[in-house]
């Protein structure tokens, strides 16, 4: 009888179980895990994702996880780890957010004269238009202009007479420059 006690006392020890497979702990553990974040973050895609990281985390490192004695603790941790960090990050992105000016300043929006000439400026050739923003607005001069459009400064000066009696009309302009609207 002590043959037989003997027997039994050294067959569970010398039985060697294999470590649990990257694919069994996912499959056994991924669920609860996700379920227990998303408590913790009241975001289902978040907890996913936060899940998904960490068993990303634990494939390379699987040889050695899988000999622990609890592999899935180890995603788990991390998952937690994953988790708070997110929820830190947001938090510091609240506090920021909080700090900011919240009332931005209100400028005026466009006036009924700068709606109408970009509304006429619209109705010019392309080239002439262009050389009345670059001069008007961008205070180019018609020798800037001409190199800038590869022409002659005499084609600049004559786009830039033709597009101002082509605004004069669309404007309602006389010729000393009075609006008639």
């Amino acid at each position: 009888m002590t043959a037989i006690a003997d027997q039994r006392s050294e067959t569970p020890a010398a039985v060697h179980h294999d470590p649990p497979t990257f694919d069994e702990v996912y499959a056994a553990h991924y669920t609860r895990l996700t379920v227990q974040l998303y408590a913790y973050f009241g975001d289902r895609q978040e907890a996913q994702d936060v899940v998904q990281e960490a068993f990303c985390r634990a494939l390379p490192r699987w040889s050695s996880i899988s000999r622990y004695d609890d592999p899935a603790a180890w995603v788990r941790r991390t998952a937690w780890n994953l988790a708070v960090s997110r929820w830190r990050r947001a938090r510091t992105a609240l506090n920021f957010l909080r700090k900011q000016r919240t009332d931005e300043p209100q400028l005026p929006g466009p006036t009924g004269e700068w709606v109408a000439l970009v509304a006429a400026l619209a109705e010019l050739p392309a080239a002439q238009r262009r050389a009345m923003v670059l001069h008007y607005l961008g205070d180019l001069t018609i020798a800037e202009i001409a190199e800038r459009e590869g022409v002659a400064q005499g084609t600049v000066k004559s786009w830039l007479h033709r597009a101002r009696g082509t605004l004069a009309v669309l404007l309602g302009a006389d010729a000393e420059g009075v609006t008639h609207v």
